[in-house]
């Protein structure tokens, strides 16, 4: 066993009759059973394992480590990784979706800058070039630039396309960056702090500060431009909201007064109307042009949820910290998505100011303010009894060791354990109106609307990468390559290795096609069926998918009506292109057809004219010898008489 270290997990596969112990140095051990002999142990992480999961066969190992937020998928046998993920150790701060919804960006308190997946929830790409918490992201228009802000001072814009830093945006003295936004066009970044209280202006090109926008007289919370760049809006805890002309600065600043601290805003869509949230629980609507309020909700009561260890009162009576800290528009401007520091994510009609639904974010009971009601046993004069160390041994050998003295080797014995607070720091929908992702305390959370975006781990069967996909291509092994070009999600290698496979194995991968890609295979087809030249290869899918799983279609007919209605409308205008240029050239094909068919009369009769000359020096023959053959019976019978 491993020495100065405590088991912190352990799993059993009877399988393989192995048994599988995590530590809490980040070291796990095979073991075999029931002879307990070791198999071999090694070092996967820097802290401790807290759980093991083993697949039926007893082939792969899953490691996890909640400090780290590390999973790691172990082939115990050939001693290689398999899968690798890790999120963020601390807090997750901000999250933020590119323009097509593919993409998530998420920053958070331990520095990091992470880019996920948002269909199969991988992350792919980490930038670690901050000092300090990350507290703001935001993609630009195309996707292919995404800026981060922090508290260390700097605003840091990376490449998506070769994963790079590219350009670092400072301020003349130092300051920390609590806000972000980015102008339409992606040529004006815009920061706001909160010890200066001012908000900094950067040219993307160039990197230069342009200009800085003084006025508010406390710290900025929350920074968005208008959808069409003619202004910025500027959240603060000066109990104002400011709408600055970046471009024009001879303008008035036009300043919206709220009877509390700000804490967040949010443009509609059309860019006609702002909303934001105050201290006080409630939401307020304004229109942009008569700079009027248009109305108000009060979501005190509907995100109030949850009680602390620590609070004395109930939680319907508690108000402190029920307010929205983060709002959002739905892609269609019909609904407003707001969370904070509460179990709960509120989702509201714009125009009826009506609560539509409630989400909770969570149901971990580690997590402070998840219970409703607490038992009134457990708090004592010293405070709740669960966050008292009676003992005075913790089984975290971290927080059990007092090295402030020399010899001492328990820990203080009125420690408090915190626990983390549930809660929700941002909140964003997805540009298509079919997700929305909370950055939270659990970590990243995406709700959707298409019931099959699941956690997809790829069967973890193989390193699913563009090579090894061309490479099973080229086997021939055409629908394990099509099902992984799937699962990575990547365009131009969905359609890549889609027309490597023949044709004429087209009916027979359908019938073996997973149901559970069926549906992305098909709006696949759709989105690319008006542009391609491969329409009998695209109807040989399309009728061989429908034919061998009709009635999944038929169970599932209106989720997938909306694809269906794509593909029908899709050949009607193929059929209607092909049928309008067959009319266009109408007369062309009848001429041809015609001539076509009098070149074949003629070649008939050519070759009948030649037989028929031949068969007539035959029958005139034969008719001379019938004559004469006559004449002779003739002879032959007057002679008799």
């Amino acid at each position: 066993m491993e020495a100065h270290a405590q088991v912190q997990s352990a799993a059993f596969n009877p399988a393989t009759q192995l048994m599988i112990l995590g530590f809490t140095n980040g070291v796990f051990g095979l073991w075999e059973m029931p002879d307990f002999n070791q198999i071999h142990t090694l070092s996967v992480s820097s802290q401790a394992i807290n759980t093991i999961a083993v697949n039926p066969t007893g082939e792969w190992l899953a490691l996890g480590s909640s400090k780290l937020g590390q999973l790691l998928v172990w082939e115990w046998q050939s001693e290689t990784y398999v899968l690798k993920q890790q999120g963020h150790f601390y807090d997750m701060s901000c999250v933020a979706y590119s323009a097509d919804g593919q993409y998530v960006a998420t920053g958070g308190d331990d520095a990091k800058l992470k880019v996920w997946n948002s269909l199969s929830g991988y992350c792919f790409i980490t930038f670690s070039e901050h000092t300090s918490a990350v507290t703001a992201v935001q993609f630009t228009k195309g996707s292919q630039v995404v800026l981060s802000a922090s508290l260390d001072g700097t605003v840091r814009a990376y490449d998506l396309v070769r994963y790079r830093n590219f350009r670092i945006f400072t301020s003349p003295t130092p300051v920390q960056f609590n806000t972000l936004a980015v102008d339409p066009s992606g040529e004006i970044v815009c920061a706001g702090c909160q010890d200066s209280f001012e908000i900094y202006m950067w040219s993307m090109q160039t990197g230069k500060l342009l200009d800085i926008l003084s006025g508010h007289t406390g710290p900025i919370s929350s920074l968005a431009f208008r959808p069409d760049g003619q202004s910025l809006a500027s959240a603060s805890w000066d109990k104002s909201v400011r709408l600055w002309d970046v471009f024009d600065r001879s303008k008035i600043v036009e300043r919206l007064d709220h009877n509390n601290e700000v804490l967040a805003l949010a443009y509609r869509p059309d860019g006609k109307e702002l909303c934001a949230s105050t201290l006080d629980g409630q939401i307020h609507f304004w229109d942009i042009a008569k700079a009027a309020p248009m109305g108000t909700i009060e979501g005190r009561r509907d995100i109030a949820g949850g009680r602390k260890a620590n609070d004395r009162q109930t939680a319907e009576n508690s108000t402190s910290g029920k307010c929205f800290n983060s709002l959002c528009y739905s892609a269609d401007g019909t609904a407003v998505l707001g969370g904070g520091n509460s179990k709960f994510v509120c989702l509201y009609d714009r125009r009826s100011k009506i609560l539509l639904r409630k989400f909770q974010v969570s149901k971990n009971m580690s997590l402070d303010g998840v219970q409703e009601k607490l038992n009134s046993k457990n708090m004592t004069e010293a405070g709740p009894a669960d966050l008292i160390d009676s003992d005075g041994i913790d089984s975290d050998t971290e927080k059990a060791a007092d090295n402030s003295l020399p010899g001492v080797r328990s820990g203080d014995k009125s420690s408090r354990v915190l626990r983390p607070e549930v809660r929700t720091r941002d909140v964003r929908f997805s540009p298509t109106g079919r997700q929305w992702a909370a950055a939270s305390t659990e970590g990243l959370l995406i709700y959707s609307l298409d019931e099959t975006l699941v956690f997809d781990p790829y069967e973890l069967d193989e390193d699913v990468t563009p090579e090894t996909i061309r490479e099973l291509s080229r086997k021939g092994e055409y629908l394990r390559a099509l099902v992984n070009a799937f699962r990575l999600n990547e365009q131009y290698l969905i359609r890549e290795t889609y027309e490597r496979i023949p044709p004429t194995d087209v009916m027979l991968l359908t019938k073996d096609f997973p149901e559970a890609y069926l549906e992305r295979l098909l709006k696949f087809i759709a989105g690319i069926l008006e542009g391609s030249q491969l329409l009998e290869f695209h109807l040989r899918w399309i009728t061989g998918l429908l034919s061998n799983h009709g009635s999944f279609v038929k169970t599932r007919s209106v989720r997938l009506q909306p694809v269906l209605r794509t593909l029908q409308r899709g050949i009607a205008r193929m059929r209607q292109d092909i049928g309008s240029v067959c009319d266009k050239n109408y007369y062309s094909l009848g001429y041809l057809i015609t001539q076509g068919q009098r070149q074949a009369e003629a070649d008939k009769e050519a070759s009948e004219e030649a037989a028929g000359n031949i068969t007539m020096q035959d029958v005139l023959a034969s008719f001379n010898d019938d004559i004469e053959e006559v004449d002779t019976d003739s002879e032959d019978d007057e002679m008799d008489e």
